[in-house]
């Protein structure tokens, strides 16, 4: 059987595996020692710690704890070439952008408030100065995306 090395006592066999001291105050204030952390994301929103033992290390070594550029406008990481890069290229194509609404927001919000006080399509129009379709589309494209 194993004994503490600070007392003598016996220690129980499980404890033995990982320690050669046993659980009284003093052996361990005596004998315990801290796992050597290391921290290897650290930023204003978390931070994450490991332990650094071997494998840790390796790791390390490899690079995996690096810090990679995220921002668009760093430096791209450029993909390895796997095979030679054709001449033509294809044209890039452009998104098309949705056109402005014809009218302004402080229309749109007016017009969400003469609703909110029971006033009809043909009335807010007339009082916004356009046509009764327009006040309808601006009534429902409002509602569409969520302004009541």
């Amino acid at each position: 059987m194993a004994t503490c090395v600070t007392c003598g006592t016996e220690l129980h066999p499980e404890r033995a595996k990982k320690y050669d001291y046993c659980t009284r105050p003093g052996c361990v204030r005596q004998n315990a020692r801290g796992l050597d952390m290391v921290g290897v994301g650290v930023n204003k929103a978390a931070e994450q710690y490991v332990i650094l033992d071997e494998r840790t290390r390796q790791e390390m070594a490899s690079g995996r704890f690096k810090k990679r550029p995220e921002a668009g406008g760093s430096l791209p990481i450029a993909p390895a070439p796997t095979e030679k890069p054709s001449r033509q290229r294809p044209a890039p194509r452009k998104s098309p952008r949705p056109a402005p609404p014809p009218w302004s927001e402080t229309q749109e919000n007016l017009a969400l408030i003469y609703r909110r006080m029971g006033m009809s399509p043909t009335q807010i129009a007339a009082k916004l100065g356009v046509s009764e379709s327009l006040a309808t589309r601006i009534l429902l494209d409002a509602t569409a995306r969520g302004r009541r």
